[in-house]
């Protein structure tokens, strides 16, 4: 066997650990080898006619799914389209997003055992996760899964906020310590370790390394 299907083997049988995991959570998983896959996956679930909106994500721009839910005529509100009417404008974005049919976002680090950990400044991007869209669908790849939940928060503290952090550079005013402004944006810091109503979140697994 050659290293890439030892790699595509491994990653099967770690999402399928998951997958059972989030079942004894009230969630469903999912397992996409590709990000293509994962984009037909996705658009296959949301009906054209629902509201669909989403949180800020590389993910989401890495597979290609918020401008296919553009071209493809999906009744989409996406935050990006009010960044340049300022911030009154995108804050409308999101209370609207909160009553969206569906919600789409990545997830910052996934413990083995199912629960989910999602860091944010204000609150816009964990609050429909919690509370508010029908529908949550949540798309992370395989190099945001970690051991255990310890594991999972140190990703979001030490890697992923301080990724996002240089990536956004331009949007502080003081980048002096890193550390700090990333500390910052981890305000809301949110466990999820299942769900009230079964279904309701569906986690896509994909094969590949996407987003912070």
């Amino acid at each position: 066997m050659n290293t890439i299907n030892t790699k595509e083997c491994y990653n099967a049988l770690l999402a399928q650990k998951l997958i059972e995991e989030f079942k004894k959570r009230n969630m469903e998983g999912l397992y996409c080898a590709s990000k293509e896959e994962a984009l037909k996956k996705v658009l296959e679930m949301i009906p054209k006619e629902s509201l669909v909106s989403c949180g800020s994500s590389v993910t989401l721009d890495e597979i290609g799914l918020r401008a296919a839910l553009k071209s493809e005529g999906y009744n989409f509100l996406d935050p990006k389209d009010a960044q340049a009417q300022g911030a009154s404008a995108m804050e409308k974005i999101a209370h609207q997003a909160l009553s969206a049919d569906y919600f789409l976002m990545s997830s910052n680090a996934i413990s083995a055992t199912g629960e989910m950990v999602n860091a944010d400044g204000i609150g816009n991007r964990v609050a429909p996760l919690i509370f508010g869209p029908k529908n949550v669908i949540v798309i992370a790849g395989i190099n945001k899964v970690e051991p255990n939940l310890e594991a999972a928060i140190l990703r979001v503290k030490n890697y992923a906020a301080q990724m996002i952090c240089l990536a956004f550079k331009k949007d502080y005013s003081n980048f002096d310590d890193l550390s700090k402004v990333a500390e910052d944006s981890c305000n809301q810091l949110v466990i999820t370790s299942g769900s009230v109503f079964k279904g309701r979140i569906k986690v896509i697994i994909v094969g590949e390394s996407l987003g912070y």
